[in-house]
């Protein structure tokens, strides 16, 4: 039998409409998604939702967002490109060349980030293991898994690699978001790339299993310009409490704060509905139409438009 998700409000569709989803995993992928990103397009234009951002962590997304804008213009679908070993990791060519392909975003490490591999026990029980987990494991097994990935020398300084990274970023004004890097990275590189011009930073899911940035740094890092992602499937899957979620938004500032979904899992609820999902959430917990907006709307478009 199909599995049962919740069903967002009119209310909340609507304070999330025109906004756009900055996480998203679709099809097509190297493992199972619900949904593939024409089909997901067609859905957004059903719902309101201005567009999303394709997230692979192995594969460049930007030529497939060309095309499912060809396909689908009403809704603008955004290439990514996450910086894990399949593309070189800290690349600055495979930067250089998704800048000129119009991708928008570009992820630090995740599945190959140092900190990731060093806390891949660290889920919290009941918690979902990530989709990627079991193709890492497979890779292991296979002898071909790519080496972890640093973005800090032994002095706690940012590589020179990064810094390369960073300066193709500030020329194509694309978004950095951090990845799975740990909350002393996330700070070093927030501050590293701010000061080489960056004007788009997303701290990567603070609440997730392997980064948990606390309040004060939180705040910090808001302080240099940074959103802060607060992704549904991190308090639905049990990685962390949705209170704890909602505590951290009220001390940082709703306007500190970027909604994303995060799905495309086959087990959770479908994409197009993790945004106002969210936003039913944040409701019940007290939060103003106003603040879900900006969170939403506001913030993402800010972020994500030239």
């Amino acid at each position: 039998m199909p599995m049962e998700h919740p069903t967002p409000t009119g209310r909340a569709r609507e304070l999330v409409a025109g906004g756009y989803d900055a996480h998203v995993h679709v099809a097509p992928d190297v493992m199972a998604r619900r949904i593939d990103d024409v089909s997901l397009a067609h859905r957004f234009a059903a719902v309101g939702l201005a567009g999303f951002v394709l997230k692979s962590h192995y594969v460049p997304t930007a030529e497939r967002a060309e095309v499912v804008r060809g396909v689908v213009p009403g809704v603008e679908a955004l290439g990514a490109l996450t910086l894990n070993g399949s593309v070189g990791g800290l690349n600055p060519v495979a930067v250089e060349i998704a800048g000129r392909q119009g991708a928008r975003v570009v992820w630090l490490p995740t599945v190959d980030a140092a900190n990731e591999r060093a806390g891949r026990a660290a889920l919290p029980p009941g918690a979902a293991a990530p989709m990627w987990a079991a193709l890492q494991d497979e890779l292991a097994a296979q002898g071909i898994v790519a080496p972890a990935i640093a973005v800090l020398d032994d002095a706690g300084r940012v590589v020179p690699a990064l810094h390369d990274v960073f300066a193709v970023i500030a020329k194509h004004d694309m978004v950095l978001a951090t990845g799975h890097l740990s909350g002393p990275e996330i700070v070093a590189v927030v501050d590293a790339a701010a000061g080489a011009g960056v004007r788009r930073i997303i701290v990567t899911h603070p609440e997730f299993t392997s980064q948990q940035l606390d309040v004060d740094t939180q705040r910090r890092l808001a302080g240099r310009g940074a959103l802060l992602e607060r992704c549904f499937t991190t308090a639905y899957t049990r990685k962390v409490s949705w209170e704890l979620l909602f505590a951290h938004i009220r001390a940082a500032g709703p306007e500190h704060s970027l909604l994303s979904s995060d799905l495309g899992q086959p087990f959770n609820p479908p994409v197009e509905d993790g945004l106002a999902l969210l936003a039913d959430r944040l409701l019940g917990a007290g939060f103003s139409d106003d603040e879900i907006r900006t969170m939403a709307v506001v913030n993402s478009r800010r972020l994500l438009r030239p």
